[in-house]
């Protein structure tokens, strides 16, 4: 980068698999926010490093014709989302082709089949979201929403959000103005949206007292948009509930199995609960489970594929690191009358040998790993010979790591493998596998 010459023009090449286009400046590899493969396009740096460089668009001089208009005005600022000048179909291409390349690179394997990508409503769909907040003494306003793009110290300046779900009480404008009225508004920290079926529930996160009079202005503001109000002053176990006073429960359902699920602000919970229909039912589609199928589901949660799994097969046993979200999902499956279910609490990072659950006899295996992976359990698992596995992943690498052990090692054959588009317009990949003996 010359100095005095902030900005460039370049080809975009490709897309890396955080959504930014990829382009060459004298041979240094520059990486360009805004930009899609093949066009040409003016960049202003934002970074500099040894072994590459960093860009955002100020200008499209040859624009691509998979480009459209992005829907949020504060797209190009916003880290919220990365592919909204991405056309939706060019979207799950791009998540496809990531999958692919990692499957094909990590694990040195190709799938017998691709799945048709799951897709669902693109707009509106974050049920669950933390937002960051910040009084701007410049601006002389509270700042609400995600970081921004190329400086994630700061809060991006917005007014609206399209991914957010669609409810007045969690509106960026109507969540700006609360902040104002309160206090202690300047040592609100975060809020934290998460919904269920028929209610949205707020999570103020406070680092000082929260005086009475602000309580009273917070429980009018949720009594005015139909919120359940919840205070959190220090981790997750300190989150109390403020309005209404009664104790209420969230609650979400997967109606193909008509099946409910309560859950507590804090849980683990998918965010987009279109997707989440989806996903679990073509999870049940892979096992293909039948009456005499003995389950293993590992880091189960509160059982969000447990519940359906169990209507289908002899037994099903739920492991989970989390005791609360264990409770939750031995209360789910007595609430939905499921007795064919086990929840064991267990740390699947450390040796579970002597643990009760584990002998089986297990035919079926499901996993739903965090970002990290499964690689601590993989070499126990291999005492188990499943008939069928299905890895529920949010992360291609990840999978791609732990696939080329189940494969390569352990003598598993990656039958079919797909993507879900849990988070629209994001470079995020969830995706699904199934391994079969």
């Amino acid at each position: 980068m010359a100095k005095g010459n902030p900005s460039v023009s370049l080809h975009i090449d490709r897309l890396a698999h955080d959504g930014r286009g990829v382009g060459q400046v004298e041979g240094k590899t520059t990486f360009v926010s805004g930009a899609l493969p093949g066009e040409t396009v003016t960049a202003h740096y934002v970074k500099q490093r040894r072994q590459y460089d960093e860009a955002k668009v100020v200008h499209i001089e040859s624009a691509s014709t998979d480009r459209i208009t992005p829907r949020c005005a504060h797209f190009l600022t916003c880290g919220g989302c990365q592919l909204q000048h991405l056309s939706p179909d060019h979207q799950i291409q791009f998540k496809q082709a990531v999958l692919l390349e990692q499957l094909a690179h990590i694990a040195q394997v190709q799938p017998q089949r691709v799945l048709p990508p799951l897709t669902a409503p693109a707009w509106h769909y974050r049920h669950k979201a933390r937002l960051g907040v910040r009084y701007v003494k410049a601006k002389q306003k509270f700042l609400v929403g995600f970081r921004e793009k190329f400086y994630p110290r700061f809060i991006a300046d917005l007014n609206e959000c399209h991914i957010l779900l669609n409810h007045p009480g969690v509106a960026i404008t109507h969540l700006q103005s609360l902040l104002p009225t309160l206090q202690i508004g300047e040592q609100i920290a975060q809020l934290e949206v998460t919904a269920g079926e028929d209610q949205c529930a707020l999570i103020i996160r406070h680092l000082q007292p929260m005086p009475a009079t602000d309580q009273q202005t917070l429980i009018n503001y949720a009594q005015q948009h139909q919120l359940t109000l919840y205070l959190q002053p220090g981790g997750l176990d300190s989150i109390t509930q403020l309005w209404p006073t009664e104790p209420q429960s969230l609650h979400y359902t997967l109606p193909q199995q008509t099946l409910q699920f309560d859950f507590a602000p804090g849980d683990f919970t998918q965010v987009n609960p279109y997707m989440n229909q989806f996903m679990v039912n073509q999870a049940l589609d892979l096992l293909a489970l039948r009456p005499d199928d003995v389950v293993l589901d590992l880091f189960c949660g509160l059982g969000n594929f447990s519940l359906p799994m169990a209507q289908q097969c002899q037994q099903v046993v739920g492991v989970e690191g989390d005791t609360q979200m264990v409770e939750r999902a031995s209360a789910n499956a007595q609430r939905n009358d499921l007795g064919q279910t086990q929840f064991y609490c267990a740390n699947l990072t450390q040796s579970f040998a002597n643990t009760p659950w584990w002998p089986g006899p297990y035919t079926k295996l499901l996993l739903d790993p965090p970002r990290s992976g499964a690689l601590d359990i993989l070499q126990p698992l291999a005492n188990h010979r499943f008939e069928r596995i299905v890895y529920v992943s949010c992360n291609p690498a990840t999978l791609a790591r732990d696939l080329k052990i189940l494969i390569h090692q352990q003598g598993y054959q990656l039958s079919a493998v797909g993507v879900m588009d849990m988070f629209p317009h994001t470079a995020h990949v969830e995706a699904i596998a199934l391994l079969e003996s």
